[in-house]
């Protein structure tokens, strides 16, 4: 009985979803426009700090291949 309930809360859940998307769809495009760059800029912040990362660590052990 518990998988044909999870499947039927399932399914919906998935049509209330698609029922929201359709009614707030003016909403969603607002909280994107909001958010995408916010990540943009966390997502390229954390890039640079791994690249630095990486560019010292090779710089640390060219160090300790000469001396």
């Amino acid at each position: 009985m518990g998988k044909i309930l999870s499947l039927a809360i399932g399914a919906g859940v998935t049509v209330l979803g698609i029922i929201l998307l359709i009614v707030w769809w003016y909403e969603l495009l607002f909280v994107l426009r909001g958010v995408i760059p916010g990540m943009l800029i966390l997502g390229g912040a954390i890039a640079v700090l791994a690249g630095f990362s990486e560019l010292k660590d090779t710089l640390k052990g060219q160090e300790e291949k000469k001396g």
